[in-house]
């Protein structure tokens, strides 16, 4: 077994933390907000730490799950930064949706520690974190992917190294331009379905299963019809990702129209006072346009 630090105790990283103790390792945990880093002390054991220096002292593996770019920096390389205590050798695991540029950024700065740099997304939300079922997407050296993997197998369903660093991100990026065709597809056929006046339960039961379905529309058309979007992963987060997704493609000379389309529907849920819902509620920004 491993000694761990966790650095980042939100909706996705709580769950995931608790399952690396529930493996058997030593974990320690970091979080801005101290009192939920208290809190996942008293569930799963373990100990707490007041900063990501602190945290990572002495430790194999140190695993992130937090904001964005900024944030990555600030746990990794700010002041009382991770990096600054973590031993040679040992293995920094991103988990964070971040840019491709400061995830090499990243890596070049552990480099220079000798430490590793793992970058290593999640696909699968809040549910997937609680049921220890996420799908990893990795960049980085492949033997500092072989020794993270045993480890993030403790909530992973499914993890693969896509290539050097940042090939992670790149590939989380994929996922999220893919889920926002997919769910504005989803809530265009079930908006037509009302309007038509057919049981949008009735036309899911039979399309489902064709060429049609997906895990968006076995996991979501319910809650779409009932009008219920508190829950899943927010709008805002999803605006975030796709803000990444959109400057990498000018970056690269990628079209991404659909991508740049749907980006501007979020703005709208956003404007409805839905940043925190679900991504489903593009369901629902149709619904209430007439």
């Amino acid at each position: 077994m491993a000694k761990v630090a966790f650095l980042g105790l939100g909706v996705m990283g709580y769950p995931m933390a608790g399952y690396l103790a529930k493996a058997g390792h030593e974990v320690t945990v970091y979080n801005r907000t101290a009192a939920k880093a208290e809190a996942w002390v008293a569930e799963f054991g373990g100990q707490s730490a007041p900063t990501p220096a602190a945290a990572a002292e002495g430790k194999d593996f140190v695993m992130s799950c937090v904001g964005n770019d900024d944030d990555l920096r600030s746990v990794c390389t700010g002041e009382n930064g991770a990096f600054q205590t973590m031993p040679a050798g040992s293995v920094f695991v991103d988990h964070t949706t971040v840019s491709a540029k400061v995830t090499r950024e990243m890596y070049a700065a552990a480099d220079e520690r000798q430490v590793c740099f793992v970058d290593a997304p999640i696909s699968g939300g809040q549910a997937g974190a609680e049921n220890g079922q996420l799908v990893v997407m990795c960049g980085g050296d492949e033997g500092a992917y072989q020794r993270s993997e045993p480890i993030i197998d403790a909530y992973a369903k499914a993890c693969r190294r896509l290539g050097d660093s940042g090939a992670g991100q790149l590939t989380k990026m994929v996922n999220q331009i893919c889920i926002a065709g997919l769910v504005q597809g989803l809530s265009e056929g079930l908006h037509f379905a009302e309007k038509a006046g057919l049981d949008g339960r009735a036309v899911i039961d039979v399309i489902g299963g064709g060429a049609a379905g997906s895990w968006q529309m076995v996991n979501r058309f319910e809650t779409m019809l009932d009008d219920h979007f508190e829950h899943g992963f927010a709008v805002d987060w999803m605006r975030k990702d796709l803000g990444i997704c959109l400057d990498t493609a000018n970056e690269t000379g990628a079209s991404l129209p659909v991508t740049a389309i749907v980006d501007q529907f979020y703005k709208d849920v956003q404007k409805m006072g839905g940043g925190r819902w679900d991504t489903s509620s593009l369901f629902k920004r149709l619904r209430e346009s007439g």
